[in-house]
């Protein structure tokens, strides 16, 4: 008996061990893809590191690392928080959830980490700039001034202090200060481009062109692929009037990023200017595709689709541009000569009496000296534009690239890196089906258990094991025949045994599989007759009915996309649908509200049978997102999450619903989550939402 104890207590030591040394190994392997940039891919591994013990700090802190990386702010904030309740003492979780709140523009919260940290390290470089840079967003300038003073004090070589106390001299006006930092930075560091671009962007802001060209062609030169300063090289060009070079500048942007909306709309203005009509229409034709609610390219489309004399495109632009700038009174001066060109006289004179007395109401509002001196100096001062400057008045005016540097992956893959840069549509993630086959993902998802799969599987006994994915592989032409020659198994079988619904059901999924959508919902038809409780058949049959109707090309037109608004995204769906790629959306949609109804039928019956089958609850909701019924959707979601709680799909889903009706926060915290279990897309909206 002694011995046996001895030795239980052995294999127990010895398991225990092991699981310490597993969950050691895969910290490390996460530790190194955060070293490579593979943030997702680092999220799966801390994930189960948590999940097996949970009490541990450390893999909260590089968890939230990684989210830091991909710009989910709050989610890096709340894993730093977990890993400070679990390790007060872990010094850099202070900084990194002092640097999150920074982003998150909690520059009080901030600030009290950053004292935190220093009040153990007095000497960090790094957390002692972010103060400095904490106080120049709080205003408190004489604070950030003796951070920047201590900091450099102790590190007199530190050419990001000098850069930043040059932007809070900015900040206070200071220019002559500014521009001494940033010589100073230069004579410290001559080989860093962001030196010598800032300083180019201020000389082109003193109009010192000269100057900025030569700051701008060295920083270009020491990074010839940070997209901005060719931007900006192209603004300095344009007023040292070499239209060839600035044109030369915005073509190298466009060969670097096609999609580049302010190297296409500035150089769509240089191709109007030199007469490039048609050009310049391309060009504003894509600034307009990837960006429909931009007013200031439609404008500028119609008075060029005015030049060629295509009238009516002209008027449709301007049509776009009143409807949001309902006091333009140039564009009703505009319209009025256009209906002229199209013999709509009694038109033209409405247009061209509105045009007066909203002009009338202009020089009313002008006759305030202060709005009038502030309406001067503006116009006088301003020969370019930033990118998130929507005013009409300035649509002739080139843009500057903003401030904030954005930065673009180095990876081809589209989940490594900083996924987030990558600009992908926003689209629900697709319904589960059932089938044989499944594509792969490239990021680990969870896998979900369904009973009723299980069941079914031995139940039916099947050539093939059924699954659920969201993730449908095309089938190859050996796996076609594979199944052709399965429907005529299946067809022998039921004319010797008629009354069997699982022959059916296999048929039926065989028909799915070739695209056979019509005799599939027969078959299903069939076997739910001879089993009423057959709760898969009724599954699948939804899905070929879904199919079915998304087979029409007029319905794949109008499947759920988004767009992005200011403050919220809605579904595209309906009479008030907006524009995408330059086409409008029709509502053929509610012409198959009869079809969506039956199928939702069907759902429902699935869930009266086995109301904890996650699949049904989350297909239904993905037919009342389709339906507007965004509230209904999130119900659903809700309610497969609760038997689910891993279900990555449903969270994205979910956070998209909550987005369409409003609710950003918590719609952004289910993307959160989506993307921390492997929904990679996830990050991308949550940085364009933030």
């Amino acid at each position: 008996m002694k011995r046996l104890l001895i030795n239980l207590l052995f294999v127990l030591s010895l398991t225990a061990a092991t699981a310490q040394v597993n969950t050691e190994r895969v910290t490390l392997i996460g530790r190194n893809a955060l070293y490579f940039e593979d943030y997702v891919l680092a999220i799966q591994y801390f994930n189960q590191v948590i999940g097996a013990k949970p009490y541990l700090a450390a893999p909260y802190y590089y968890r939230g690392m990684a989210k830091f990386f991909l710009d989910d702010f709050k989610g890096a904030e709340e894993d730093c928080t977990l890993c400070l309740e679990r390790n007060p003492y872990w010094l850099a979780a202070y900084q990194l959830r002092g640097a999150a709140r920074q982003n998150r523009e909690d520059y009080e919260g901030a600030s009290k980490d950053y004292e935190q940290s220093l009040a153990y390290l007095p000497e960090d470089k790094i957390t002692l700039l972010n103060m400095g840079i904490v106080n120049i967003e709080l205003k408190e300038f004489d604070k950030a001034e003796e951070t920047f003073d201590d900091l450099l004090r102790i590190f007199p070589d530190y050419t990001p202090a000098y850069l930043m106390r040059a932007a809070m001299y900015l900040e206070k006006g200071d220019t002559a200060s500014a521009i001494q930092n940033y010589d100073t930075t230069i004579e410290l560091d001559p080989y860093t481009s962001n030196s010598f671009a800032a300083r180019g962007i201020l000389y082109l802001q003193q109009k010192d062109y000269n100057k900025a060209l030569a700051d701008l062609d060295e920083a270009i030169r020491l990074d010839p692929y940070f997209e901005g300063n060719y931007i900006n090289r192209g603004l300095v060009r344009y007023h040292l009037e070499d239209l060839r070079g600035a044109m030369s500048d915005y073509d190298r942007v466009i060969e670097m990023d096609g999609d580049n909306l302010i190297a296409r709309f500035n150089r769509g203005l240089l191709r109007a200017q030199v007469a490039d009509n048609n050009r310049a229409i391309d060009d504003f034709d894509k600034v307009i595709e990837l960006e429909p609610t931009n007013t200031i390219a439609y404008l500028n489309r119609s008075m060029l689709n005015a030049e060629i004399g295509d009238f009516a495109g002209a008027l449709s632009d301007l049509n776009v541009v009143l409807k949001e700038h309902p006091d333009f009174f140039q564009g009703y001066y505009s319209r009025a000569q256009l209906k002229r060109q199209t013999n709509d006289l009694k038109g033209a004179e409405s247009d061209y009496n509105l045009a007066r007395a909203k002009e009338e109401q202009a020089k009313k509002l002008l006759e305030n000296e202060e709005l009038a001196q502030t309406e001067t100096e503006t116009a006088k001062d301003s020969e370019t534009r930033e990118e998130t400057d929507i005013d009409i008045d300035k649509f002739r005016l080139l843009v500057v690239a903003d401030k904030k540097a954005e930065e673009k992956t180095k990876y081809k893959s589209d989940t490594r890196g900083k996924v987030q840069n990558i600009n992908t549509a926003i689209l629900l993630e697709p319904r589960f089906v059932v089938t044989y086959y499944e594509k792969p993902y490239e990021v680990r998802r969870p896998v979900y258990y369904s009973a009723l799969i299980e069941k079914s599987n031995v139940a039916l006994d099947l050539a093939w094991k059924i699954r659920a994915t969201n993730s449908e592989a095309s089938l190859n032409e050996l796996q076609v025949k594979t199944h052709f020659r399965s429907i005529e198994n299946y067809s022998k079988s039921i004319e010797e045994t008629a009354n069997n619904a699982s022959l059916y059901f296999g048929r039926g999924l065989d028909y799915m599989l070739i695209q056979d959508y019509a005799i599939a919902i027969e078959d299903f038809d069939k076997a739910i007759a001879k089993q009423p409780d057959f709760a898969l058949a009724y599954f699948a049959r939804a899905i070929a009915r879904s199919k079915q109707i998304e087979f029409n090309p007029d319905i794949q037109e109008s499947k759920t996309r988004l767009v992005d608004l200011p403050t919220r995204m809605k579904l595209p769906l309906g009479k008030d649908a907006p524009i995408i790629g330059g086409k409008s959306i029709t509502p053929e949609v509610s012409k198959k509200t009869l079809e969506y109804d039956v199928i939702l039928k069907d759902y429902e019956r699935v869930l009266t049978i086995d109301p904890d089958f996650i699949f049904a609850y989350y297909n239904r909701a993905e037919i009342l997102s389709i339906q507007k019924d965004y509230r209904g959707a999130i119900s659903d979601y809700t309610e497969a999450i609760k038997r689910e709680p891993q279900f990555a799909e449903a969270f994205f889903n979910r956070g998209l619903a909550r987005l369409s009706v409003g609710e950003t926060a918590t719609g952004l915290d289910d993307l959160r989550k989506a993307g921390e279990l492997g929904v990679v897309e996830a990050y991308s909206i949550i940085k364009r939402m933030q």
